[in-house]
């Protein structure tokens, strides 16, 4: 009986482990959205600081929520990917079940929708313009991004053109971003995500405890916009320049309020009823933000492009060494994404390192009707390829390493350019060199074969 009954206890109170066990894991399941009734803040302008290293990625400042402070600025900064290829989707604030709800932002291989939200700096609403991974390396895009060209070789210039330029943060509601997902951003939130890494989570961990970062606080002008790095606040934090609009809750309601969503993600912007409007007060927004957004000095600048740049044409003998003074020099035409003087863009850049020579178009197969001939050029080009490649890379390698060794010694401007010049000097005679062999093999190919020389095409002997 004893037996029996230790038996019975035994299986009861398994049954009862297991019932907890399965109630936690259902709670678990049983998510809380957080709904504000007053819209968040404009985003504020800042500065973009330096990309630290090759692979970060620029993840934009936005507006976060606590019961306990309101809303606070979460610095924009640059983040290593979590994987090569990994493209960085920001969160958003969408309107809909009567309050402002936050989708949080992940990593994936494709940028997804974002509620339209303009945060600069390649995120203009869609997609991401700011630079591309290619073969396990990401290419920065200079004309949106501020990117050291003697740390990181790894550069192109695309200009951007953004039209419709808005610092409301929000999509939805009462003078909200009316964007909506297309097919494409929809298919990409069924891919794989990684939420955000823990260095993101430990840059919103330092704003929430600083109070300066409240909204209340700095009235949509943080003092720390955006840092070099998650969690450098001290140091390389940069200032906003212009403030966002702050809107306050309406009289005599709750600021937020908590939902159940049973597991179910917060509703998308395609579900949320238009036909609801928020209490906030939206009508001095449109002036407030054409203050904020000046544009009429912009569009005048390409009738004297010329008169602009003077000092990189006068210095001899190349302008190279100037380029990342240039770039800091435009960076605030390229942040509100007025395209540059048709001299500019049809201008070709110098080419200094081997990783910037642009990739060489295969000659077509040789055809010269005899096939034995043929196939003997093509191993030919494909050995003169392999051997240019080759020297590429040697090349490279050894600039890298003259590059570090500059910077361990931390040399002066003056050697820094006086490095770039010889860097470009090399490469422009490896260049001229490839294209010297490779326009020699192919007049090889070109010439047509000497005649054979038969023993009857000989004249007769004179006796």
């Amino acid at each position: 009986m004893h037996s029996i009954s230790s038996i019975r206890f035994v299986l009861c109170g398994l049954m009862i482990g297991l019932i907890v066990v399965f109630c936690a894991q259902s709670f678990a399941q049983v998510g809380v959205g957080i709904y504000v009734n007053f819209a968040p803040p404009d985003l504020p302008v800042y500065d973009q600081p330096e990309c630290p290293g090759p692979d970060y990625i620029w993840t934009p400042g936005y507006w976060a929520w606590t019961d306990d402070t309101g809303y606070y600025w979460v610095p924009g900064t640059w983040v290593l990917a979590p994987e090569p290829g990994y493209y960085w989707t920001p969160g958003y604030w969408a309107w809909g079940n009567n309050g402002f709800f936050f989708n949080p932002g992940y990593w994936g291989p494709v940028v997804g929708f974002y509620g339209g939200v303009d945060y600069g700096y390649g995120y203009f609403g869609r997609g991401y313009e700011g630079g591309r991974w290619d073969n396990g390396r990401f290419y920065y895009n200079r004309t949106v991004n501020n990117v050291n060209v003697n740390v990181i070789h790894n550069t192109y210039n695309t200009t951007v053109v953004n039209n419709a330029v808005t610092r409301v943060s929000y999509n939805g509601g009462d003078g909200g971003v009316s964007a909506r997902p297309t097919p494409q951003e929809q298919a990409a939130t069924r891919e794989r995500h990684i939420p955000a890494v823990s260095a993101q989570t430990q840059q919103v961990e330092v704003a929430r405890s600083n109070p300066e970062m409240r909204a209340s606080a700095n009235r949509g002008r943080p003092p720390i916009a955006a840092t070099a790095r998650p969690g450098a606040f001290q140091g390389s934090g940069v200032a906003a320049r212009q403030a966002g609009t702050v809107h306050g809750p309406a009289p005599g309601t709750r600021q937020s309020q908590t939902q159940p969503n049973n597991g179910r993600p917060v509703p998308r912007p395609e579900a949320a009823p238009q036909q609801e409007r928020p209490p906030a007060p939206q009508q001095e927004r449109p002036q407030v933000q054409q203050q904020e957004r000046p544009r009429p000095t912009e569009p005048e600048r390409p009738p004297v492009p010329q008169q602009q740049r003077p000092p990189q044409q006068e210095r001899p003998p190349v302008p190279q060494p100037e380029r990342p003074q240039g770039q800091q020099q435009e960076r605030p035409p390229a942040q509100r994404q007025v395209p540059e003087p048709p001299n500019h863009e049809n201008r070709p850049n110098p080419i200094t390192h081997p990783n910037d020579i642009p990739p060489a178009q295969r000659p077509a197969p040789p055809n010269t009707g005899n096939a034995k001939q043929d196939q003997k050029y093509q191993k030919q080009q494909q050995k003169l390829e392999a051997q240019q490649s080759k020297e590429r890379q040697t090349l490279q390698q050894q600039q890298d390493r003259e590059h570090q060794r500059v910077a361990q010694q931390q040399a002066n401007e003056v050697q820094k350019q006086q490095m770039e010049q010889k860097h470009q000097q090399q490469t422009q005679q490896m260049m001229q060199k490839h294209e010297q062999q490779t326009q020699h093999m192919q007049s090889r190919q070109q010439a047509p074969p000497p005649p054979p020389v038969h023993a009857t095409s000989r004249p007769p002997e004179q006796k």
